[in-house]
């Protein structure tokens, strides 16, 4: 019976970068569940970063070096410029599943934003969003009809969210949700850091008839604290290329249908 060698120390030390450059900061009891070896030796990985000036301990954790904030960067300047070409092709793929007459529901984030232009064919579409860069891009398209949810704003991601932004989901019915996240994995699904975000993602859900998961694969490995929804409870996930073959066969166990984008 064949057994995964255990990875030696430099790419432990590129798995905790990988897993930084797409979660700003991790805790050490989380890159620990992640790699799967001791607290003391995560310790010593993260000393060595330190050491050569890629990254800084912070209480309980580590952050990249380069990074100045204190949570993850989830604000959208800082987002926007992230891995273009994975979310150009993943928003390609996941377009192709729009038809003429139906009734989307654009998650908030930069990769659902990257679908918009790949609607401008569809005929008789409507377009629901809580994302109000979203709307600004859709202004281009007048063939497509635009509502937005309202709710509560979240200024650093320009969204809205929460019971007012759900409760306008509960008199829409939906034929696809494309749902963002920035953290997703295998045990512990769709996950986001705001509980606003879980009410409005799972009233999303419960509006549609088809809920497709777009995320690129830096994010995949890594969760936040509440959570969304299981993976077996999503009809599609669409990903790069470039996602491990370990994370896809993890995926195709659990039945769900994963799309690999080509960048």
């Amino acid at each position: 019976m064949s057994t995964t060698p255990p990875l030696i120390p430099e790419q432990r030390h590129q798995e905790i970068l990988r897993l930084l450059r797409s979660a700003g900061v991790l805790s050490i009891r989380h890159i620990v569940d992640l790699l799967g070896v001791s607290h003391m030796t995560v310790r010593r990985d993260i000393a060595a970063l330190e050491e050569s000036g890629q990254v800084v301990s912070v209480q309980g954790g580590v952050r990249l070096s380069e990074w100045k904030g204190s949570e993850p960067p989830r604000e959208r300047a800082s987002r926007a410029g992230l891995e273009l070409p994975r979310k150009r092709a993943i928003a390609e793929l996941a377009a192709g599943l729009v038809d003429d007459d139906m009734v989307v529901f654009l998650d908030a984030g930069t990769t659902c934003e990257a679908v918009v232009p790949f609607l401008a064919t569809r005929r008789g579409l409507t377009v629901v969003t809580n994302d109000f860069f979203v709307v600004t891009t859709l202004l281009d398209y007048p063939s497509i009809e635009t509502i937005h949810t309202g709710g509560v704003v979240d200024v650093s991601s320009g969204s809205s969210s929460g019971s007012l932004a759900a409760a306008t989901l509960g008199s829409i019915s939906l034929d696809l949700f494309f749902l963002s996240t920035g953290t997703w994995d295998v045990a512990h699904g769709v996950t986001t850091p705001a509980t606003d975000k879980v009410v409005l993602k799972k009233a999303a859900m419960a509006a549609s008839s088809s809920c497709v998961l777009l995320a690129d694969s830096t994010k995949f490995g890594t969760f936040e604290r509440f959570k969304v929804a299981p993976l077996d409870a999503l009809d599609i996930a669409i990903t790069d290329a470039d996602l491990p073959p370990d994370a896809r066969a993890s995926l195709g166990d659990l039945g769900l249908d994963l799309r690999l984008a080509t960048v």
